[in-house]
């Protein structure tokens, strides 16, 4: 009976707070506008994160392995022979079809070009393939123009690449490492960081940057998912070379955590830096509320009303401005964002990497507890100082 007493207590001083934020749409306006501004800047940071992670995702298949030296982290710091190389192809276990392995031999450089939105220089990635890179990446089909010819000093680019960087479109001529190159078309991977790169021949690039006949990896297409270790002994069972085996999906995984980390930590930070400002304008509007109300709040005490039932009036109040500063927040984030497509520095290969910032539910909801949590801390002291007030000085203010 007690407990259902305090309960229509609660719901009675509450409905009052809630009606009285109409007379307050100034100070609630602030309060709301700020929690928003800082939601909004979370969601887009972990938007970036989300479609990092989905661009490196779309990218990994459990079908598909990648054959770097022995002990390299990544292609930049792999170095492989020819004659490693056709140890490699070697392998019983490669899906073969009419026209032999599915194996690419590949190796890529960084080369500068410009951004479309700031004309500033960025790092590119210029991979050279083999004749099969194609179709082991299974998802790859020209969107502009056509394939590059074997032997020639042509390139292909990404879709993403093509989008984010000047000087790429189709009959264009661009200069790598001082030599000309003819654009001859635009091509898709799925979405995959495939997109973010200009392909070339193989052999062409090795000529071009003076590798000889090194390459820094090959990529291979397995019988079934995941099933490396046929190939690991097959590439064990010759001494002469140290080689390591991964399948795509682990290797672009690993790739791409770093970076992820980093964009996460800056995101979080920033916007803890802005919730201290949405802080202080929830506190300064929950402070006016309390204070228009000073008479209201003691004479309810007088009549009965706890100081738990007023503690939480206050909170309620301060979480509503929160859900709708998150919303407003989510929302903003979501049409200004989503979808948007956006580069950003691959640490492990110096590189740019495309992508589009990806808006997911779990990141909306993510901004909305946090949003949450801004105003249930801005309104604690108010609510606290509200429950503290003597009656007898409440019902002397006028």
């Amino acid at each position: 009976m007690q407990s259902r007493h305090r309960l229509r207590q609660l719901l009675a001083i509450t409905a009052m707070n809630l009606r009285t934020l109409p007379g307050r749409l100034g100070t609630a306006a602030v309060a709301v506008i700020g929690i928003g501004g800082v939601v909004a800047v979370l969601v887009a940071a972990l938007s970036i994160t989300e479609g990092f992670r989905a661009a490196m995702s779309l990218s990994g298949r459990e079908d598909v392995a990648i054959v770097l030296r022995g002990g390299s982290s990544d292609e930049l710091s792999s170095g492989l022979s020819l004659e490693a190389v056709r140890h490699v192809m070697d392998a019983p276990s490669i899906v073969q079809d009419a026209e032999g392995p599915l194996a690419s031999p590949e190796l890529y450089v960084i080369v500068d070009l410009p951004k479309r939105s700031t004309g500033t220089k960025a790092n590119v990635p210029l991979r050279g393939v083999g004749p099969r890179a194609p179709a082991i990446r299974g998802a790859f089909r020209m969107v502009a123009g056509r394939p590059f010819s074997r032997g020639m000093n042509e390139v292909i680019a990404g879709r993403g690449a093509a989008s984010q960087f000047g000087g790429i479109d189709v009959g264009s001529v661009v200069y790598f490492g001082g030599t000309p190159w003819t654009v001859t078309g635009i091509f898709e991977d799925g979405g995959s960081v495939s997109e973010s790169e200009i392909w070339t021949d193989a052999t062409v690039l090795q000529g071009a940057y003076k590798r000889g006949t090194s390459f820094q990896s090959v990529r291979v297409r397995l019988p079934a998912p995941g099933q490396t270790a046929a190939l690991e002994r097959h590439l064990e069972a010759d001494p002469r070379f140290s080689l390591t085996v991964r399948t795509e999906k682990a290797f672009l995984e690993s790739q791409s955590r770093v970076l992820i980390a980093i964009v996460t930590t800056i995101g979080m930070l920033i916007a803890i830096v802005m919730g201290v400002g949405a802080v202080f304008a929830a506190l300064n509007t929950m402070y006016a509320a309390v204070a228009s109300r000073t008479r209201e709040i003691a004479t309810l005490r007088a009549l009965g009303f706890g100081a738990a039932a007023v503690v939480t009036s206050v909170l309620v109040e301060a979480l509503v401005l929160g859900l709708l500063g998150g919303i407003l927040g989510g929302i903003l984030a979501y049409v200004t964002f989503n979808g948007a497509q956006a580069s950003t520095l691959n640490f492990q290969s110096f590189s740019q990497i495309t992508f589009a910032f990806t808006v997911t539910p779990a990141v909306m909801a993510l901004g909305i507890v946090y949003a949450l949590l801004l105003g249930l801390v801005g309104g604690l002291l108010p609510g606290l100082r509200a429950a503290r007030l003597p009656v007898t000085q409440g019902l002397r203010e006028l």
